[in-house]
């Protein structure tokens, strides 16, 4: 590949042993002409009257024989091991008795990707998606988060300290997080619900979808895993009711819902987890913010460094 401040791209090779070639110039008065050196000159006249124009091209410059490359038989060792255990460089170099970056170039040589874009389960290659418009599919999901007993949990009292709060009958219980993302925009909706039966899900469906209107956005199919409150007929009656598709992800598969998981690792990395609260009522005070902070401010890697809301096209408070 031609340097960008090449005095000579493909083009202007051909033109120049064109000129000596074809047109009869001298060498020196055709290096003049295009400003390199006599040598050159000589070198891409003479490959255009050897190859023609094919010959303008760069050429590999890999050498001809390479002594201490890695034997054929340690390459292949180390991409059976990669296929069937998917491990980094590291253990691969150690089980094979060569350096990490040794490994490093045989999988780059091979074209092999990145542990972090195969699935863990299958050793394939992750397909990524995005819907072409906001609102096409909204993925559903429900985040169970551990409640902040009066006076802080483990994370201001300490664990032993706060070891009686994880009492199931008498403890302070659980937060269902009900989140709609939409696909196209990573636009969410979530709502902090004391269970997740099927009329609970059904509801907060009802409320996503009016809240996702009155940001123009007309939700036309959602996206959920197989548990029990979405396979039953209060959600598949919800969704004809508001004209909503509704989609199931494969069995196993949580993949498939991953930019919803994804939402919630960051809702608990940034929000849940991000402080000591002394309570859950400060926890939820602080949660609308950090949501608006989310849709409205926070740039976002999955898209492009883009907020959700500018993808929305004329959503109200995008530019406040």
């Amino acid at each position: 590949m031609s340097h960008r401040n090449a005095p000579l791209t493909p083009t202007g090779r051909l033109r120049l042993a064109r000129c000596v070639v074809d047109d009869g110039w001298p060498l020196r008065r055709a290096a003049e002409r295009f400003r390199v050196s006599h040598t050159t000159a000589a070198r891409w006249a003479g490959r255009y009257r050897q190859l023609g124009e094919a010959g303008m091209h760069d050429r590999s410059s890999r050498p001809l024989r390479q002594p201490l490359r890695t034997p054929a038989e340690v390459e292949e060792h180390v991409v059976r091991l990669r296929s069937e255990h998917r491990i980094g460089t590291l253990r691969l170099a150690a089980r094979c008795g060569i350096a990490a970056s040794t490994a490093h170039r045989i999988l780059v040589r091979r074209h092999l990707p990145v542990l972090a874009a195969l699935d863990r389960a299958t050793g394939e290659p992750i397909r990524r998606y995005e819907r072409a418009r906001p609102g096409e599919l909204v993925h559903v999901d429900v985040k169970k988060l551990g409640r902040i007993p009066d006076g802080g949990g483990h994370k201001v009292l300490g664990r032993a300290a706060s070891s009686p709060n994880k009492d199931r009958r008498n403890g302070a219980g659980y937060a269902y997080l009900h989140t709609a993302l939409d696909d196209h925009s990573r636009l969410a909706y979530t709502e902090d619900l004391p269970d997740e039966t099927a009329a609970t899900c059904a509801g907060f469906l009802q409320r996503a979808a009016a809240w996702f209107a009155a940001q123009g956005v007309t939700v036309e199919r959602v996206l959920t895993d197989n548990a029990w409150a979405y396979t039953k007929n209060t959600w598949r009656d919800t969704c004809r009711e508001l004209g909503i598709s509704p989609r199931w992800t494969r069995p196993w598969r949580p993949q498939t819902n991953g930019k919803v998981e994804r939402f919630h690792r960051t809702l608990l990395d940034e929000w849940a987890y991000q402080q000591p609260y002394t309570s859950d009522r400060e926890r939820q005070a602080v949660f609308p913010d950090w949501l608006d902070w989310y849709n409205y401010h926070r740039p976002h890697t999955g898209i492009g460094g883009q907020t959700p809301a500018s993808r929305v096209t004329n959503l109200p408070g995008q530019h406040t």
